[in-house]
């Protein structure tokens, strides 16, 4: 009997499951104002040179300017130069370089729409302005440090501890950021924020798929993904009500010293209690979870004795050697299984963040094109349901990564004042691209077994960072050829559909819970095929024969 049948037994998708689902999820919805934070906490407002003392006043008008500022061929005011001197005779729209220089006295900003974000904080503009990237950069460089140690320790000292911590340095991380003195505490405190992120993500997940039956796996993937969807929502309503970068990374934090007050609440995960050889633990926490669900009688039943019984062979194999990641392709499958992993996770996060972190660049409101991005991902989502559910896994991670690829490639064709259907492209990608995240938390966990499950997520996570981190850099290659980000952008996920295809299909598969587990799968497989190719020789041979004998 494995874990499998004993969670059927205290209730299956029960009372507590429900509940189970509900407080691990309710993080998520404030994870998406992290990851996107910066689309307003970093906006650019409009800019221009600040005067000499003596020349500076408030509400200048464009014309007024001419004289002090050089204007660019669009009409507009320079951001970066200012005249050394008046140009009170100077009425053209360009100036010699000789007349200008850079702005020495800072810069004044239009505050209107930000009452203040770390642009003006600290001039992160002109020849600052890949400051900006460089933030966003650490960001996810934390999540992907985070991705590395809390995937391997939560493998080695439980789910439950590591999500405790998480969701306790994530609230004071993210508060001190909010009120960093200067730009490189700012970053060094983003950066434990985005370790905290994965340390949440990573155990979070696990915590659900391990505490959730077989056939409930995909509705309940689901449902978390929709609050990071939903999370993307609050995230445009707290921003637009709050102007101020310091309060809405504040407004953002808050919330996770309440997660860590009822994170103690959550039980540690059955199954790796079992292969840890703590029985006697996972026993206690399956008679809890059984009366919550209604059927102590059933839940007092179990004992260590029977756990042991029914879960045996993994316990065994489990004892049998210590797990790291090099376990991660020291088998065949499994090997096949994180190469193709790899690629997924890198080009999904890769072309999501290169098309949902530059939300200016559209030019309209961003606050618009937020909720446009967000809202795409509730029928992307759904629809992912269904193709999880009852076509598979394999089909929806290759097929969605595919048609995102697509999409970022026409808008190659697409004239630049076609603005209408250069966003619907991006917008339709970006929830094919939504769609791959939804189904790759539950595809990757389900793929692996329960004793390196934690580590394959890791190593999936940790490839997805990369690929954020990598994101805004590759809008740097346009200086060599305009459309080189959409192609890379575009054929990075094709390829990586391609990689998906070569992936198992799990769905209605129970979850592995060891290495040899999954190779055996691997084993079945081809002996099935190679058991289909005898049958058909001989129903050839057959035929054959009987043609011999009408001859």
């Amino acid at each position: 009997m494995a874990f499998q049948e004993f969670l059927e037994k205290v209730g299956g998708m029960g009372r507590f499951q429900i509940i189970h689902v509900v407080l691990l999820s309710l993080p998520i919805f404030m994870m998406a104002s992290h990851n996107l934070m910066q689309n307003f906490t970093a906006a650019i407002p409009k800019h221009r040179c600040r005067l000499n003392a003596s020349w500076e006043k408030d509400n200048f008008t464009i014309e007024e300017l001419r004289p002090f500022i050089p204007m660019d061929p669009s009409g507009e005011t320079s951001s970066c130069f200012r005249y050394i001197s008046p140009q009170f005779h100077f009425h053209n729209s360009t100036a010699n370089s000789t007349d200008t220089e850079l702005c020495a006295d800072g810069w004044v900003y239009d505050h209107s729409e930000f009452l203040s974000t770390i642009i003006t904080q600290w001039d992160l503009v002109c020849k600052h302005r890949r400051m900006r990237q460089v933030a966003q950069s650490i960001y996810m460089a934390g999540v992907l440090v985070g991705s590395i140690v809390f995937g391997s320790l939560s493998d080695k000292f439980g789910r439950r501890p590591l999500n405790i911590w998480s969701q306790l340095q994530m609230a004071v991380a993210g508060l001190c950021a909010a009120f960093a003195p200067n730009y490189i505490v700012y970053c060094i405190f983003r950066f434990l924020t985005g370790t905290a992120l994965s340390g949440i993500v990573l155990n979070s997940y696990s915590l659900i798929v391990e505490w959730i039956p077989t056939r409930s796996r995909a509705f309940t993937s689901t449902a978390t993904g929709y609050c990071y969807t939903l999370g993307q929502l609050v995230l445009v309503g707290l921003a637009y009500l709050i102007r101020d970068w310091h309060m809405l990374q504040l407004a953002s934090s808050l919330p996770f010293f309440i997660y860590f007050l009822y994170s103690w609440w959550i039980p540690e995960s059955g199954r790796w209690l079992v292969l840890t050889g703590k029985a006697d633990q996972a026993v206690k926490e399956l008679r809890k979870v059984a009366k919550l669900n209604g059927l102590k009688e059933e839940g007092e039943t179990l004992t260590v004795e029977i756990i042991k019984s029914g879960m045996q062979r993994e316990i065994n194999a489990a004892k049998k050697s210590t797990y790291s990641v090099i376990d991660l392709v020291r088998t065949p499958l499994v090997r096949r299984i994180s190469f193709c992993i790899c690629c997924t996770w890198f080009s999904t996060s890769f072309a999501y963040y290169g098309l949902a972190l530059d939300l200016q660049k559209f030019g309209v409101s961003i606050y618009l094109m937020q909720i446009i991005f967000g809202v795409v991902d509730i029928p992307a989502k759904f629809i992912s349901y269904f193709v999880m559910s009852y076509i598979g896994r394999r089909v929806l991670q290759s097929g969605s990564m595919i048609l995102a690829g697509i999409a970022i490639l026409v808008n190659i064709f697409v004239p630049y004042e076609f603005q209408v259907v250069r966003t619907s492209m991006a917008v339709f990608g970006k929830g094919c691209l939504a769609a791959s995240f939804n189904c790759l938390y539950l595809y990757t966990g389900e793929m692996y077994p329960t004793v390196i499950r934690q580590s394959g997520m890791g190593l999936g996570t940790m490839m997805a960072r990369l690929g954020g981190i990598v994101a805004p850099l590759a809008q740097m290659t346009a200086d060599y050829y305009q459309h080189l980000p959409l192609i890379i952008y575009g054929c990075s996920p094709i390829i990586s559909g391609i990689a998906g295809c070569f992936l198992p299909e799990t769905l209605g598969v129970p979850l592995p819970e060891t290495i040899e587990e999954v190779e055996r799968s691997s084993s079945r497989n081809t002996d099935a095929t190679i058991g289909e190719k005898m049958t058909l020789k001989s129903q050839e041979l057959t035929l054959k024969k009987q043609k011999l004998n009408l001859g």
